[in-house]
């Protein structure tokens, strides 16, 4: 069979130059990402180089203030460059998701001082960030997290467990959510801390069914020494620093999710262009346009969804419930998706010769990060019925 060509998304976007970034991304999607993607995903490879490139090019830091190294760009703008490198690759785009978390707190809630002493290395000087809030015993319920923060002289000593760590063992900087004071949400301090840090180490990477060649692991902090100016926003402001970090990150997750769908859907209609059964092309059947009509609107759908909480970010409007709703209904698209598109193959589907049986696999841990759909569902109910609901 020969390689089908997907046609470029055609996109809203806000100004001139928000289109020069787009194609600037398909550009390194189609030269740098997509080659590789299935044979690095296979040997379980993290491309850190082109992290290094993505850096360089300005991708790394899109949303946040070119005072210190961002791209001063709308999250409408981002989370579409995010959905066209997820395309591609979703460890790729994923991982430009997780760095972004990773910078939010310093770049929401740090000082003056802070943010002009470490935020330009983090958005554009080649690092990589990772996001420490999850622990062995809660992941869910990440009020109750139990790896301490203790004063100690001048500084703070971090002791404990993290798990689930998108990056862990190979970032630079870890934003880590720690105990500081008494029990709940109250007790949460947020620490920004570097990764050569002595007492600071990496267990070997889960094994996992996707999203082999992006690096998942616990980290322990074993009496981890970090000054004062590591702490980020006020002793005990670490949850709400959390929360909101987890809206925009929810945000990410979707647009990556709409990307991964995008690509199975992609791969359905060029199988569809060649393939013949019975004398005729499979494509005559309307079983299978069926199949394919509901697949992009499944895919059309939960991109207008996440850019309609992304364009209430950026008017300064609340979105929380908005992006709640779209992590929520674009990774359940994207499994519904990735299935379909395996049964579209049919037996080819589920064999490695083609990219389906991977998107399918990928899609599935995206209803689970950054809070699973359940999780997405209490937040969506609490809002609609209000704080006194349970």
């Amino acid at each position: 069979m020969t390689d089908h060509a997907p046609q470029p998304v055609e996109r809203q976007l806000p100004s001139e130059e928000a289109g020069e970034l787009l194609s600037l991304v398909r550009d390194i999607a189609r030269r740098e990402i997509a080659p590789r993607a299935a044979e690095q995903e296979e040997s379980g490879t993290f491309p850190r180089e082109l992290f290094a490139l993505l850096s360089a090019s300005g991708l790394l830091g899109l949303p946040y203030d070119s005072e210190y190294g961002g791209g001063d760009q709308p999250y409408e703008v981002y989370l579409q460059v995010l959905e066209e490198l997820a395309a591609a690759r979703l460890t790729v785009g994923l991982g430009v998701s997780v760095h972004s978390l990773a910078c939010h707190a310093l770049a929401a809630y740090g000082t003056k001082e802070q943010r002009a002493a470490r935020l330009p290395a983090m958005l554009g000087g080649g690092l990589l960030g990772a996001y420490c809030l999850s622990e062995p015993a809660s992941g869910s319920d990440a009020a109750s997290l139990h790896t301490k923060a203790e004063r100690e002289g001048e500084g703070w000593r971090l002791t404990g467990t993290k798990a689930w760590i998108t990056h862990g063992g190979i970032a630079d900087f870890y934003t880590v959510l720690a105990r500081s004071g008494g029990p709940g949400a109250k007790g949460v301090t947020a620490y920004l801390v570097p990764a050569d840090a002595e007492g600071l180490s990496a267990a070997a990477p889960e094994r996992k069914m996707g999203l082999k060649g992006s690096p998942t692991a616990q980290l322990h902090f074993d009496g981890v020494r970090i000054g004062e100016d590591r702490r980020i926003g006020k002793e005990g402001q670490g949850f709400a620093i959390a929360l909101a970090a987890l809206d925009s990150g929810r945000l990410g997750i979707a647009a990556c999710a709409v990307g991964l769908a995008q690509a199975a859907l992609d791969a359905a209609l060029g199988y569809v262009a060649e393939r013949r059964q019975f004398g005729r092309p499979i494509g005559d059947f309307q079983g299978l346009r069926f199949l394919l009509a509901d697949m992009a609107t499944a895919v059309e759908a939960g991109r207008a969804l996440y850019l309609s909480a992304a364009r209430r970010k950026d008017a300064g409007l609340p979105f929380s419930r908005q992006a709640a709703m779209a992590k929520l209904l674009c990774t359940d698209n994207a499994m519904r998706v990735t299935t379909d598109a395996v049964q579209v193959f049919g037996g080819y589907g589920y064999t490695a010769d083609f990219p389906v049986e991977r998107y399918l696999r990928e899609a599935k841990v995206l209803q689970i990060v950054e809070g699973t759909n359940q999780i997405q569902r209490m937040v969506i109910g609490r809002q609609l019925l209000g704080p006194e609901s349970r």
